[in-house]
Parts: C-alpha cells; structure tokens; sequence
C-alpha cells in the first residue's frame, strides 16, 4: 500500500467563510463590519427571477446601506459586461462591492473593482499583480457550487473580439467574505447543478495534478473530490437536500483555494475554446474533457500516483488495488457523473464540427493553464484529446 502521508502544514486564507443555512441574513452586518456604507449589487437576471436578488438587496438596506445594483451580467463575462457594470458603478460613489450568482457574477464584480479603482481596459489586468490602487472591499455570495471564485484572487474575463479568456488577478481582489448559504442553492434547475458540479470536481481533479500543487493544495483538492463525489448525485436527484448542497459549496470553495494555491490544467485549456465558439456551459465543456485529460496526464508517473490517491480517498477502489485500477475507476466515475448529470459526453453530441478541431486545439494551446499541466503539451496532443472525444 502507498504510504499517503504529507508533511504538515500551515495555511491562510484572504478569504473569510461564513458557512451554513441562513447564513445570508447576516449579509448586511458584514458589509457593516468590513466598513461598507455605499454598496454596488451585482447579480444576473436568472437570481433577480427566482428572488433572491430581491432579498438581498433589502437585506442590505435594512441594515441601513445605501444600494445601488448591476443586474445583467451573462454567463462567461465579456469586458463588455465589466463596462456595463462599471457606467452604474460610477453613477454614484460606492466604497463596497457584493455579488450574488456564480463565477460570472462575482468574476465581473472583481472586474468592475479593477477598472473602477484603477483605470483602464481589463486587458490592462491580464496577469496578476498589475493594481496600483488598493481595490474596494468585495463580499461574495456564491449560488452555484462550481467556480470557487468567492475565494480567488482572480477574475476570468473573456475579451469580447477574440473571445480568449483572460486570467486578471491581484491579491486584493479576493473577497474579504465568502458567504455559502445552502438555501440558496435549492432553486438551481438540474442542468445548472450538473454543470456547475462538474466544475467543482473538475477543479479538485486538475489542481491535485498541476505542476505547482503542494502537500497543503492537495489537503484542499482531495477533501473536495471526496465532498462532491459523495453528494453530487444526491444534489441531482433532490435540490432541495440542504445538507448536499452545504457539502457542494463547500467542496467548490475547497477547490477554490486549491486552485488559488496550485493552479489547473488542460481540461480547461481545452474547455475554454468550446465555451467561446459553441457557447458551450463551461462545467459542459471541462467535464466533457476531464476523462480524456485524465488518461493523457496518467502517463506521468507522478499525475499517476495522485489521481490514484483520488480515487482511494473517495472510496471509488480500496486501497488494495493497482494504481492502474484505481485511474480506471476515476475514469469512470468522472463519465458517470456526465451521465448523471444528462450533460453530453462526445463533441459530436455537443454539437461541435470535426473540421474546426485543429482550429480549436490551437487555441487551447494558448491557453495559461496548460502551462501548469503535468505533461507539457503541443497543439498536435490537444488535437489528439479533442479526437478522442469526438466519438
């Protein structure tokens, strides 16, 4: 049997969590703790329909905030949605920002923070560390259990020409709070559970793998994968099951600081051309990727041992078997949780052209995050990935 064990560690966060069923009723007197007076709303259109941008917003006020509100931001966030939301934030001074939604509402809140306090085009903010000026307080209220954005240091913001997602980080772009409510999740249709789950567990899988990982990301990563390989499929079948949607924001956050600590790999290297050509569901696109990635990545010894781990700490193998046994139950867990989920399996049932591949692979190779994968890769290997994913 491998002995697992890792050296101790100690870790910090710049995020804090405040976790747990109605925990989204304190929203008001943190923002009043963290010495917010002036508050920019940020949400989309599907959470102002379903109510919960309603409540917030008057949970704000109540707590005697003054309020002012960005309510359409689209999936995958543009620089054109950043620029939308920064004509409303300069409408009137604001010293405090919180978002509610997923990673596209939180990601485009930490957009606007950047431009609104430093100028500029967020191209200007590709990279990390290129603020000048302290960004504005952010607290972020997470309804999907996916990105982990609520506590990253970084925004994935697509330019609208080219459509290439930029990564634009600074330190003090982490939310200083991230508040995981489970109520909140309860009113996520299916589709939207699935895919953001998919992204959650794809996290774990690719930052437990990618080159800068540590003893103390994979601490993050693994109790993650094990939180959502146990709870997905529950929150599939029942939305309304408080207890696994508390465990799948959990894991995504958990994934959220693994990434912060160790980065991804090439299922979203690969995934990020599919959402930006076919408009393709990120969590679709990565999760459609993730079982071929895992079996390119096995090759190395190293990626081999961890996915391996994955699996026994999951309780997917005993520890009894293979590490080669073990990959194969990752594998097929992985598919099984598409499957689960009704996302689509093959690129030809999501609806993409074989004739466009090289041109998509091109693009993946230019992707940042396949910098940290565990192989380095040529635009010929991502062909190759996305072959084997055609069907």
């Amino acid at each position: 049997m491998i002995d697992r064990q890792e050296p101790q560690f100690e870790t910090a966060t710049s995020t804090r969590i405040v976790f747990g069923a109605g925990a989204v009723d304190r929203l008001g007197s943190l923002v009043r703790e963290h010495g917010g007076s002036r508050v920019l709303f940020v949400t989309d259109p599907g959470l102002v329909k379903a109510g919960h941008a309603a409540r917030a917003i008057d949970l704000l006020r109540t707590a005697g905030l003054d309020v002012a509100a960005f309510d359409a931001v689209r999936p995958n966030p543009t620089d054109r949605d950043v620029e939308a939301c920064l004509a409303v934030a300069r409408q009137q001074p604001i010293d405090f920002f919180v978002a509610l939604g997923g990673g596209s509402s939180i990601d485009a809140a930490k957009g606007c923070n950047f431009l609104l306090t430093n100028g500029g085009a967020m191209r200007d903010y590709k990279g990390h560390g290129r603020v000048h000026t302290p960004l504005l307080p952010l607290i972020a209220v997470p309804t999907t259990a996916g990105t982990g954005s609520e506590v990253q240091s970084f925004a994935l913001i697509a330019d609208e020409q080219t459509h290439m997602k930029m990564a634009c980080g600074d330190s003090s772009a982490a939310p200083r709070v991230a508040v995981l409510d489970p109520n909140l999740a309860t009113t996520q249709p299916k589709s939207v559970i699935a895919a953001s789950g998919i992204d959650a567990i794809s996290h774990a899988v690719e930052s437990t793998v990618a080159r800068n990982a540590t003893p103390e990301s994979r601490k993050f990563a693994t109790g993650s994968f094990v939180r959502s390989a146990r709870h997905f499929e529950r929150v599939l079948a029942n939305a309304h099951d408080t207890e696994a949607q508390g465990e799948m924001l959990l894991a995504a956050s958990m994934a959220g600081i693994s990434i912060e600590k160790s980065m991804l790999g090439i299922a979203h290297s690969l995934a990020n051309p599919l959402t930006a050509h076919y408009n393709m569901v990120h969590g679709r696109a990565v999760g459609l990727m993730l079982p071929h990635v895992v079996r390119h990545n096995a090759a190395d010894r190293g990626a081999a041992h961890w996915y391996a781990s994955l699996a026994r700490e999951a309780s997917l193998v005993d520890d009894s078997e293979s590490d080669e046994h073990a990959i194969d139950s990752l594998v097929a867990a992985l598919s099984q949780f598409l499957v689960a989920g009704g996302l689509p399996t093959t690129l030809t049932t999501a609806g993409v052209q074989k004739d466009h591949l090289a041109a998509l692979a091109e693009e993946a190779a230019a992707q940042w995050t396949a910098r940290f994968n565990p192989r380095e890769v040529t635009s010929a290997d991502l062909l190759a990935l996305y072959d084997q994913a055609f069907g």
